[in-house]
């Protein structure tokens, strides 16, 4: 043995022992290391390590903090965000082992939503695959690539419910129902972090916006949101609950008031409901400038504001420098204890403790990784596949898709040669420039099959100004200075041979996500126009919709024979819209936000509360009823819809028994048969009305779903196993039960289209 092999042997061996040692350390261990650091640390570290400011070449909103790597000496900085690339944070992160003082690690995080350089659909797009394991992996694949750069902190999962397409953020959700998004929460949850953070490629997520952002007032971002606790504790907080049960590490507080108190500031939020009832230990930060924003919500200086949000339960502070410039002068002022610091201090070294940065300070930056496992084939390949199982066919007249790889196919519309835009809103780790556009990766799937032409037809909108918000973060669609005129001209000229049209149409990536708020969801003025004239050349054609949340199709509905919502699938979008289109892969997705007819129908979702005038069902008007005079009361798609390239067949219900006792459980089964002639996958969908309660309850509620794959002509038995524990609700006291008495159970591919049955829970 060589005297350079024998050295790397020792040093393999010390590596291995010193990690097991760790591996298999306590809470009391982590305890008495924790303590005896603390007694080490100056009033001013134990404040910096709640400091977290912005730095690097990704930024957010306007704030930017400077003199970052000097503070850092001083012991000033906890950890740092948006800083691209190992090289980097390697560098970063000697400043804190190896030039402050006490040499703690920093943490270092990144808005990871659906992907880090191989992007995944955006996170709605995602939830309408209602496939927990492809969302899992998803997160799983995101948490490999993004630890392999440097990050071991991911701000996601975002579980706001939200109701109302107006907002912008409904693209960084799942949807308006919590069950779906509980389900989503876990799943997520596991992808990022592992097995309890211990590899060097599972990291920290952090549970964003808590609490209720999603149900902000008029659907503008950062509005105020006010709603009873009954509400919020039963239709919006249970997928924030499923994250902290399924161990997130790290929580979020959202911008938004609650009862009047901002979530930064709102101890019942922080400390009451998450600390005490849901027994959550990990760190709560805020959201970028939280602390300091909350002057403007008129609570207070800046001063006042920070001692509110430590003593609330806040222990980082996202770049207002609240904490490091106020926070030592409350606590000799007496307005903040000591203890408070303290015990925020310690939540953020337990979670650098818990990383195992304290063991390797440099656990995420080995500089060979990046190569290896960012933006694989491998990658690429499951985000192309799981790309395909969100988009949602909305119309399939005639059977006009899947289209025939022959011919010639003219792809016309803004969206058709706008690359950059097809990974969607927060994609910020992306590299654009690589990523293919519709026509691009249509040409490379097809081959030499059929002749792709192509036309630009129009610009995204006619407003100039509103392109340039619509295009911001480097996703400009390079706005054609040509008249409307000439581009429809060219379009029509260009689609005058073709056999087939495929209008790429919709929104551009910034057209929604954060500060993205619309008041007008109808395609856009000069996009409706050229899809107008496209329709009059009498050839079919085929809406290929780009969008970040739900928009308004009833004229697209009654007069384009095919529509295909992509959302913003990823990296590979590109390629799995071919895929779709051409038949390799039948369709799948399921709507997890209802579509309405019209704005004025919003906020609109289907687990809506009856009135005590509801309108009768099936009709459309009626007096003195609960509906509107120009318009039905349902949505133009409601929750679950979603067509294939086959169809399904559901029997009738079978109930094991029509009795549930309260230690017990009973099961509903339903034969579900693929009546068409081909392949596909359909998701089969649970609901139960609870009849009569104790507070009103709502008209249908998801309980569970199951998405089954299903040969031509095969048939499939899906059973439901329901229990007590699936009916139970919080009731005017916010205690959670279950009531006895008489339930509906509803079984079908939509929550509109179902077979009924029921049973009678029994104390």
């Amino acid at each position: 043995m060589n005297i350079r092999y024998y050295r790397k042997y020792i040093f393999s061996l010390i590596v291995l022992v010193s990690t097991n040692i760790f591996a298999q350390q306590t809470p009391k261990d982590m305890d008495r290391f924790i303590d005896a650091l603390m007694k080490k640390m100056s009033i001013e570290e134990k404040i910096g390590q709640l400091n977290l400011p912005v730095s690097g070449d990704i930024t957010t909103g306007q704030a930017k903090s400077s003199n970052v790597a000097e503070r850092i000496r001083r012991g000033e900085v906890g950890g740092l965000f948006n800083l691209k690339g190992v090289n980097k944070i390697k560098e970063v992160q000697k400043l804190a082992v190896e030039e402050s003082r006490l040499k703690i690690p920093l943490i270092f995080g990144m808005d990871v939503i659906h992907g880090y350089e191989t992007v995944f659909p955006i996170p709605l797009g995602l939830s309408c695959t209602w496939n927990m394991d492809a969302i899992e992996k998803s997160a799983r694949i995101a948490a490999i690539e993004a630890s392999a750069d440097g990050i071991c902190w991911t701000f996601g999962p975002m579980l706001d419910i939200c109701r109302d397409a107006r907002w912008g953020r409904a693209s960084e959700g799942c949807g308006e129902d919590p069950f779906i998004g509980s389900e989503i929460a876990k799943a997520m949850v596991r992808g990022y972090q592992g097995k309890e953070m211990k590899a060097n490629n599972e990291i920290m997520a952090c549970i964003k916006h808590f609490a209720l952002y999603g149900a902000s007032e008029a659907g503008r971002d950062y509005n105020t949101v006010d709603m009873s606790r009954i509400r919020m504790m039963n239709e919006y907080m249970p997928p924030y609950k499923a994250a902290v049960d399924a161990g997130a590490a790290s929580i979020m507080a959202s911008f938004n008031e609650i009862d009047g108190v901002p979530a930064t500031a709102n101890k019942w939020l922080l400390t009451d409901l998450l600390r005490n009832q849901w027994g959550f230990n990990g760190f709560v930060v805020t959201d970028f400038t939280g602390i300091a924003e909350m002057v403007q919500h008129g609570i207070g200086d800046l001063k006042t504001v920070t001692a509110r949000a430590i003593k609330a339960g806040v222990d980082m502070d996202m770049v207002s420098d609240g904490f490091t410039g106020t926070l030592k002068k409350s606590i000799e002022e007496g307005k903040v204890s000591a203890s408070t610091l303290d015990q925020a201090c310690r939540r953020i070294l337990e979670a650098k403790y818990k990383l195992g940065l304290f063991d390797d300070p440099y656990k995420y930056c080995d500089l060979k990784r990046p190569a290896k496992e960012i933006y694989t084939k491998e990658h690429r390949a499951e985000a192309r596949k799981i790309a395909t199982e969100s988009f949602v066919l909305l119309k399939n007249e005639n059977s006009l898709l899947p289209l025939k790889k022959e011919g010639t196919i003219a792809v016309v519309g803004p969206l058709a040669e706008a690359g950059k835009n097809m990974v969607g809103t927060w994609s910020v780790a992306a590299v654009l420039d690589r990523t293919p556009s519709l026509v691009k990766g249509l040409r490379e799937t097809l081959g030499n099959k059929a002749k792709i032409v192509y036309a630009k037809g129009s610009n995204i909108v006619s407003d100039s100004a509103y392109e340039e918000r619509a295009t911001m973060f480097g996703r400009s669609l390079n706005r054609d200075k040509r008249t409307d005129k000439e581009m429809l001209d060219e379009a029509l000229k260009v689609s005058a041979n073709a056999d087939v049209i495929v209008a790429a149409l919709g929104e551009s990536s910034e057209m929604s996500g954060e500060s993205s708020s619309r008041t007008n969801l109808e395609l856009p003025d000069v996009q409706r126009s050229l899809l107008t004239e496209l329709l009059k050349t009498g050839k079919p054609v085929v809406l290929v919709l780009f969008s970040g949340r739900p928009v308004v199709l009833t004229w697209e509905q009654k007069n384009v024979p095919a529509i295909l919502n992509v959302w913003f699938g990823g990296t590979e979008s590109a390629y799995a819209i071919g895929d779709v289109l051409f038949g390799d892969v039948n369709p799948s997705g399921k709507l997890t936000m209802s579509f309405p007819q019209n704005v004025g129908q919003i906020p609109l979702y289907y687990n809506h509360k009856n009135t005590g005038r509801p309108l009768q069902e099936g009709h459309w008007f009626e007096k003195f009823r609960s509906n509107y005079l120009d318009v039905s009361n349902d949505p133009l798609y409601p929750f679950g819809y979603g067509l294939s390239y086959t169809t399904f067949g559901y029997s009738d219900i079978k109930m094991s028994s029509n009795d549930l006792n309260i230690n017990g459980e009973i099961t509903a089964k339903i034969l579900v048969t693929n009546t068409g002639n081909r392949d596909g996958a359909e998701v089969v969908q649970l609901y139960i009305r609870d009849l009569v309660g104790s507070v009103t309850r709502p008209v249908k509620e998801l309980k569970g779903f199951q998405k089954i794959f299903l040969k031509a002509g095969e048939s499939k038995e899906v059973t439901f196993k329901i229990t007590p524990e699936l009916l139970k609700f919080y009731d005017y006291d916010l205690n959670y039960v279950c009531e006895p008495g008489d339930f509906d159970v509803m079984i079908g591919g939509n929550s509109h289209d179902v077979k009924k049955a029921g049973f009678t829970l029994k104390m």
